[in-house]
């Protein structure tokens, strides 16, 4: 069996993710309007009757625009979680209303969605993993730092969604005010450029086919850089830096191994948690 995966948009204007086989699929997250949703689908050769659900990380506007119109429009089925939806404030009919909690996997069709705490300035964020049974696809993004249900998604998955917001460097010399940079940076913000390959250097799986850079920030990172940063240390993995502009192309996804690919096992650090949590602001 096998997974189509693509990025439809990524990064702080709106964020949407597609994975599916041949009969169903799953977005995670539609922080685009339903009529760029539809387009982008449409350049792909994806049927919307094809999406079955839609699953929401959070309540930061950039993951939820789209979400009211698309799922009344197509009738698709919401996944949320209580918390994340009273801090939404999005509307959806009741009957296609559904909540998750943390650890809990959710059957569409023959696809497995689970989902797993994640530290991020949001109510109640989540991250995921899609598959098929035998397929693993990660969607790892917004979060402050890669903490135990990170990693151990990472190190399942043929195929990750994950984030590459800034450049250490870049935000320092920004002219963004201090507090700001503090919030990005923190346990509860963003995963930089060099988080993000310590991620992927030391607890890729043999079989990460594809590795999906996602949610770049507009002024304090390039993809030109991500795309060079991850290159050198690819071994066999198909790097993508995700547009903020436009689709990515559908990659296929098999889960066979990866030739050159070598899993690393390191001992897990978890960085000690961040105190304030209270921030709901987007970067």
């Amino acid at each position: 069996m096998a997974l189509h995966i693509t990025s439809l948009n990524s990064g702080s204007n709106g964020n949407c993710y597609y994975i599916g086989n041949s009969s169903e699929a799953v977005l995670i997250d539609a922080g685009i309007s339903c009529r760029e949703t539809e387009k982008r689908m449409k350049r792909l050769g994806l049927a919307m009757s094809v999406v079955k659900a839609i699953f929401v990380t959070h309540e930061h506007s950039d993951h939820i625009t789209g979400i009211s119109v698309l799922s009344k429009k197509h009738s698709l089925p919401v996944y949320i979680t209580d918390a994340t939806m009273r801090a939404s404030r999005i509307s959806v009919l009741p009957s296609l209303l559904h909540t998750f909690a943390a650890g809990a996997t959710i059957s569409i069709g023959n696809l497995q969605v689970t989902a797993f705490k994640k530290y991020h300035d949001a109510s109640d964020p989540h991250s995921f993993m899609v598959s098929d049974g035998q397929v693993n696809i990660g969607i790892i993004t917004d979060i402050g730092h890669a903490c135990k249900e990170v990693v151990n998604c990472f190190t399942q998955c043929h195929a990750v969604f994950l984030e590459s917001n800034y450049c250490d460097d870049m935000l320092a010399n920004s002219d963004y005010p201090w507090h700001l940079k503090r919030r990005i940076s923190s346990d509860h913000g963003h995963l930089s450029n060099a988080a993000a390959l310590e991620l992927f250097r030391n607890y890729r799986s043999k079989q990460l086919s594809h590795l999906i850079l996602s949610h770049l920030s507009k002024n304090n990172n390039k993809p030109e850089l991500v795309h060079e940063l991850f290159s050198a240390h690819a071994d066999g993995t198909k790097i993508v830096v995700a547009s903020r502009y436009e689709e990515s192309e559908l990659f296929f996804v098999d889960g066979k191994e990866v030739a050159g690919n070598e899993m690393v096992q390191v001992k897990w650090n978890a960085k000690k948690q961040a105190k304030n949590n209270s921030q709901l602001t987007l970067f």
